[in-house]
């Protein structure tokens, strides 16, 4: 049975138009300029018609296994599907659910104890068709944690594992190049005086002793699997080289103009933080991310910690530095599908997975009207 929505603003390539979709077994049918006449057909209202969202990067999932410190929700099935109520409700019909595969913050042991309840959360809601977005696991690996290879060993085969990222939280390179930032940061958790200096100590030791072992067993592991690896937080010409020689086709969340510009050199896709995007910049002293999309050097976006960040930043962009819409909605579309390898996907087209969010500009801030995953109206 067809589903056809008019008098909406479609979201295209290249523009947005005013149009007509037609959507029927979960595919879209047809894409047409002007409103359609047909009996049954549902007038949006001038409404935006966008792709779904699809999201290579949000740590939100944790949060809902532990809503508190030292608080864990005893229902792993309640949790996920809490977490897939709040994606979608902000347009994201595909999420890339990041789990800490080993962590830099060893009082976080909760995080050790949930990692594979987390993994099989995702692919049990997945197989049984619980939720309402197509969730998929992004591996985080922290090169940091000697434990690392025996955490990927227990993630590798899931069907739903199909991006990885190499992580090096170590104080004083990267994220936390000025450890002042980092201080700011382990403060605000709680820690200071002598427990912080003693936790950047220990940080720094424990990465002295498992970063350069664990980057070669990591690209040994990823070589043949398939499996998209990405970079993290590369802030210097040396790590891009790194990423590249490592397998690596994207640079994740670039710290520095320096280490874009040499990413796109490198043939690397740059993904940025969203919440840097709704901001203003950093919030540990990165790169301003609309700086990035100025100079041409942003490929697309994730919401990292702000899982309503995604269709916030790309509307933001459009003022700073003046993307037009339909491209600035591409970075969180079309170009995340690509950079995923999901061909099914991201762009309204025929014969494409029919995922598209409704939503309109309310004095610029963007309100979602509802979301359509494969086809099924889900919010």
């Amino acid at each position: 049975m067809e589903t056809i929505l008019t008098n909406a603003r479609l979201v295209l390539p290249d523009a947005v138009v005013e149009g007509t979709l037609v959507h029927a077994d979960g595919v879209i049918r047809a894409v047409e300029a002007g409103r359609s006449a047909a009996p049954g057909a549902v007038d949006c209202a001038g409404a935006y018609l966008a792709p779904g969202l699809i999201d290579l990067h949000t740590d939100a999932l944790e949060g809902h296994f532990v809503p508190r410190p030292k608080v864990i929700w005893p229902d792993p099935r309640a949790a996920a599907l809490a977490h897939d109520a709040q994606v979608v409700a902000f347009g994201v019909t595909t999420v890339f659910d990041a789990i800490c595969a080993g962590g830099f913050d060893q009082a976080k042991a909760d995080r050790r104890a949930l990692y594979e309840v987390m993994l099989d959360a995702v692919d049990t809601g997945m197989a049984r068709g619980l939720f309402r977005a197509d969730h998929r696991i992004h591996l985080r690996c922290e090169l940091t944690d000697p434990t690392l290879p025996d955490l990927v060993e227990a993630a590798l085969g899931r069907p739903t594992l199909t991006l990885a990222s190499l992580m090096d939280h170590t104080p004083g390179t990267r994220q936390w190049r000025n450890v002042e930032h980092l201080k700011v940061y382990l403060s605000g958790i709680g820690k200071g005086g002598a427990d912080l200096d003693r936790e950047v100590a220990d940080r720094i030791e424990r990465a002295r002793g498992a970063v350069a072992g664990n980057f070669d067993r990591m690209v040994a592991v990823f070589a043949s699997s398939g499996i998209v690896l990405a970079s993290h937080d590369d802030t210097t010409p040396g790590h891009v080289a790194e990423a590249l020689a490592a397998g690596c086709t994207i640079s994740e969340f670039p710290t520095t103009l320096e280490a874009a510009r040499a990413a796109r050199a490198a043939g690397l896709a740059t993904v940025g933080g969203a919440p840097n995007v709704v901001r203003g910049g950093s919030h540990s002293g990165g790169v301003s991310i609309r700086e990035l999309a100025a100079e041409g050097l942003l490929d697309t976006l994730a919401s990292d910690y702000v899982p309503a960040s995604l269709l916030q930043a790309a509307v933001e962009l459009t003022r700073t530095p003046g993307l037009p819409l339909h491209a600035a909605l591409a970075l969180v579309t079309s170009r995340p599908a690509a950079l995923a390898g999901l061909a099914d996907r991201g762009t309204l087209a025929p014969g494409l997975r029919a995922d598209f969010v409704r939503f309109d500009l309310v004095e610029g801030t963007p309100v979602v009207r509802d979301v359509t995953s494969a086809g099924r109206r889900v919010f």
